[in-house]
């Protein structure tokens, strides 16, 4: 008999196969050291996924540039990170607490060499994602998300 009864649906009915997605979130204070936290979070839930190794090298730098980015850029006290695997996909999401009037932007890579190490975090979430974007968090309170995805493949499917 498949688990679950009439209060606890078995999960089989829940999530078919092929179809599995799994979630993971986490919030950090808005410091410098929240950094290589966020990276070892990630490279510790993805290397319990089985997700493979040169994604989950790519997610951690991804990780780091969006929360790097979050805290240097935005005003607030914490950063909330969420990592979504499924359909091919791994899509990274970073939610800040406030904002400025344009939101993340790709700098001009000749300005950013007169202007130090800066500047370049976004680029490379461009080179190394399939895509990437940001929305506001309108409806509960200030602050806008960035995410990003990247194709993937990982070993062996688990069940939901």
């Amino acid at each position: 008999m498949a688990p679950g009864n009439a209060l606890t649906p078995p999960l089989i009915a829940v999530c078919p196969p092929g179809n599995v997605v799994r979630r993971y979130g986490f919030q950090l204070p808005a410091h410098a050291e929240s950094v290589a936290r966020a990276r070892q979070l990630t490279r510790d839930r993805l290397a319990q996924w089985d997700t493979d190794e040169e994604t989950r090298d790519t997610a951690v730098l991804i990780v780091s540039e969006l929360v790097t980015n979050a805290i240097v850029h935005a005003a607030g006290d914490r950063v909330v990170c969420e990592i979504r695997e499924g359909e091919g996909r791994l899509r990274i999401a970073v939610e800040d607490q406030g904002y400025g009037p344009t939101g993340p932007q790709l700098h001009d890579a000749a300005q950013d060499e007169t202007e130090g190490e800066g500047g370049r975090g976004l680029f490379l979430v461009d080179s190394m994602c399939s895509g990437w974007g940001a929305h506001d968090t309108s409806g509960y309170g200030p602050g806008r998300v960035v995410w990003a995805e990247l194709p993937h493949g990982h070993g062996t499917e688990q069940p939901c």
